[in-house]
């Protein structure tokens, strides 16, 4: 939609925890900040969206248009063994594309963003890693390869089954026998 600060992550966040865009539209601050990753900037940056006329309109209109949001009950806890675990995924890795293994954490409760920071638990690092895993390094951050990814998977037997049929009904790309693993 557009609104400042927030981002795929965050707009995944807010429809968990709310569960309908008319709850979101008539949110309060209070109630936005009770989202997880979500504080005061962010907040008013969605107040304010939801505030100016125009947006509104362009929402009626998709809306006339047979755009539909999904909705639930809200405030769903997935829980899963990456539960409240936020992870980066940086360079190519050699068996599941970025698309894949966001899926699969996703699945299992974890959060992925697109930047690291103090509050990344997990970089996922494949071939050509660049500055983010760098920056994970300097922030001390646990460094993992598609094999740790696997491994954190399969502590959760529904989560690891999902992961096999994802990658099974998947077109998958597999590196040159003689690609050595990263870590």
């Amino acid at each position: 939609m557009g609104i400042r600060n927030v981002g795929e992550a965050t707009a995944k966040d807010l429809a968990q925890h709310f569960g309908s865009l008319n709850k979101i539209i008539v949110a309060d601050i209070n109630d936005l900040l009770a989202v997880n990753d979500v504080g005061p900037v962010v907040a008013e940056s969605i107040k304010q969206f939801f505030a100016e006329q125009h947006n509104l309109d362009v929402i009626s209109a998709m809306r006339s248009h047979g755009v539909i949001w999904e909705k639930h009950d809200g405030k769903e806890q997935k829980g899963g063994v990456l539960q409240n675990k936020t992870f980066v995924l940086t360079g190519t890795l050699p068996n599941l594309a970025r698309d894949q293994a966001q899926a699969l954490i996703e699945a299992a409760g974890g959060k992925v963003s697109g930047s690291v920071s103090k509050k990344t638990d997990y970089v996922v690092a494949g071939e050509e890693a660049g500055s983010k895993l760098e920056k994970a390094q300097a922030l001390g951050i646990t460094i993992i390869d598609e094999a740790g990814l696997h491994a954190l998977l399969n502590a959760a037997p529904s989560v690891a089954q999902a992961a096999d049929a994802t990658i099974q009904s998947s077109t998958v790309s597999h590196p040159p026998s003689n690609q050595k693993a990263l870590f």
